[in-house]
């Protein structure tokens, strides 16, 4: 699972091939972004990796880290809640991307709907 919030970006994985079953592996590209939403998590780098930051939380802590996320949410606009310039811009691009998803998918939905009334 990829969980964007204002201030951090993870991806949340299981892996029961490691020692740590149960627990989940919450994987992040920059400094600092896991301790946001678990600041108890011990952090590890591996280098090279796709995602340089890692730690294992339980799926208790994790639960509640986005519950609480959730409850606390009091923005009308996500995108205008990320206050780093950086950050900002590269979840634009994430937007931009869906967007054009969207797009293309009611495109397509549009095209099979008509090629029948031909």
């Amino acid at each position: 699972m990829w969980l964007f919030t204002s201030n951090s970006f993870v991806s949340i994985v299981g892996d029961d091939k490691h020692p740590h079953k149960g627990d989940l592996l919450v994987r992040a590209r920059f400094e600092g972004d896991i301790e946001e939403l678990f600041p108890q998590a011990k952090v590890f780098a591996k280098t090279p990796s796709d995602y340089k930051y890692r730690a294992w939380v339980s799926r208790a802590e994790v639960e509640i880290a986005v519950a609480n996320y959730i409850d606390n949410i009091d923005y009308d606009n996500f995108k205008n809640s990320v206050a780093d310039d950086n950050r900002h811009d590269d979840y634009m691009g994430v937007w931009q991307v869906m967007y054009q998803s969207q797009n293309r998918s009611s495109m397509s939905q549009l095209n099979d709907r008509f090629r029948f009334i031909k």
